[in-house]
């Protein structure tokens, strides 16, 4: 997998999806703020689309971004069933210090499943916008599959690499929201682009290895 090729991939995709496209790239504002437009334009990448699509087609994009948004609910189920079994009795006892290793055990646990469902539910998202079914985002055989194929720890650092490539945008947005009045304007015409570097970056991921049958 080459890391760099990858994020020199994702950066032009993004930037060409954008520049001297300003009504596009007006309309990715206005979807971002209507996310579920946002999220269904991101599955149209997910799916494969090179270049960058044009936006439009509001309705399927709205129904897909919603399935979408599902799927991520489905997803964190896991997480907060984890928090609710370790929070619930954390707040029933009367010991303090019972009550602070429980939380700690249950945050610790929380951290661990949350890490395994992200690991799948990245693959089960592009999955299921390049099947065009809700429930390929859940064929777990499919999907371990595949990760395999990609490699676990040429999986696991590119999703580390994509997490640090994103500290540094969030540093960067913090010194841009600073700016008097103009900071929060920028950013908002910045968040369509870093959205559609993630989404390549991750299909990019995906393509990495070859599509399970």
């Amino acid at each position: 997998m080459d890391y760099g090729k990858m994020l020199s991939d994702s950066f032009g995709y993004a930037k060409d999806a954008v520049w001297g496209k300003w009504v596009r790239w007006i309309l990715l504002v206005i979807s971002t703020i209507i996310f579920p437009l946002i999220m269904g334009y991101v599955v149209r990448i997910y799916s494969g689309a090179k270049p960058a699509p044009d936006v439009g087609n509001w309705v399927r994009t709205f129904i897909d971004g919603l399935k979408l948004f599902i799927i991520g609910i489905i997803y964190s189920i896991p997480v907060f069933i984890v928090a609710l079994i370790f929070g619930v009795p954390a707040a029933m006892v009367s010991d303090p210090m019972v009550a602070i290793g429980t939380i700690g055990i249950g945050l610790l646990v929380m951290f661990i499943v949350g890490i395994l469902v992200t690991l799948f539910s990245i693959i089960g998202i592009v999955r299921f916008a390049r099947k065009n079914s809700m429930g390929q985002a859940f064929a777990f055989g499919a999907i371990l599959q595949h990760i395999r194929k990609i490699g676990w720890g040429s999986y696991i650092l590119a999703l580390i690499i994509l997490w640090v490539v994103a500290l540094v945008f969030g540093f960067i947005a913090g010194l841009l929201a600073m700016i008097p009045f103009i900071g929060w304007l920028i950013l908002l015409f910045l968040y369509p682009v870093w959205i559609i570097f993630v989404a390549r970056y991750v299909a990019l991921i995906y393509e990495s290895a070859p599509e399970p049958a």
